[in-house]
């Protein structure tokens, strides 16, 4: 039901920046909160930060200060911006999109978690 491509992964040096983006296409209208979770090689998948259709934010403590999560309404687009990166941040980050209940054609439907493809961010020292 909702479709999610990710850009703006790279490889940059300790201390530099980057910016993510992640847009959505499909059930949008549903879209209950946007985020970007992370994964290291070896590592489980961690929240990075999240922000709800209200506009409510999270960042997890790592990231806190350096990391600012955004999003555009119309657009339907979240962002990430990420400055004074560090090497343990080099992780694949992917997008994720929780859908909440919505009608189809007069019948209520279950939400979800969508998932996007990741993109590679690497920071060298």
């Amino acid at each position: 039901q909702v479709q999610l491509v990710e850009s703006g992964g790279g490889s940059v040096q300790a201390g530099g920046s980057l910016r993510l983006s992640c847009t959505a296409s499909g059930r949008t209208s549903s879209i209950r909160a946007m985020g970007w979770y992370r994964q290291a090689p070896g590592e489980q998948r961690e929240l990075v930060a999240t922000i709800t259709s209200g506009g409510t934010t999270n960042h997890a403590d790592s990231v806190k200060g350096r990391f600012a999560i955004s999003r555009d309404r119309a657009k339907n687009t979240v962002y990430l911006q990420m400055d004074s990166l560090a090497p343990t941040d080099t992780a694949v980050y992917y997008c994720r999109v929780d859908l909440g209940p919505y009608y189809d054609h007069d019948y209520i439907k279950a939400g979800g978690t969508y998932w996007g493809r990741g993109t590679q961010v690497t920071v060298s020292s």
